[in-house]
C-alpha cells in the first residue's frame, strides 16, 4: 500500500506505531512532515502538502489514541 498526502487516517496509524511514546498534540508541524515522509510506505511529493493537510493527520493522530 502507498501512502499520499490525503490518507490522513492511515498515515495517524502508522506515526502512532511508529512514535508510540509521542503526544501528538506537541509534535511541530516541521517534525510531523519530516516523519510522514519518512514512512516506508509513503510515496508524494512534498510540494503537495500544506497546513491543512498536516492539521488532518494530527487531529487523526490525536484520534487514534483516545
Amino acid at each position: 500500500m502507498t501512502l499520499k498526502w490525503t490518507d490522513s487516517l492511515d498515515i495517524a496509524i502508522e506515526l502512532s506505531e511508529q512514535h508510540p511514546d509521542v503526544d501528538p498534540r506537541y509534535v511541530r508541524f516541521t517534525e510531523l512532515s519530516e516523519w510522514i515522509m519518512e514512512l516506508e510506505e509513503f510515496d508524494d511529493d512534498p510540494k503537495h502538502c500544506g497546513e491543512k493537510i498536516l492539521e488532518a493527520v494530527q487531529m487523526a493522530w490525536i484520534e487514534e489514541m483516545d
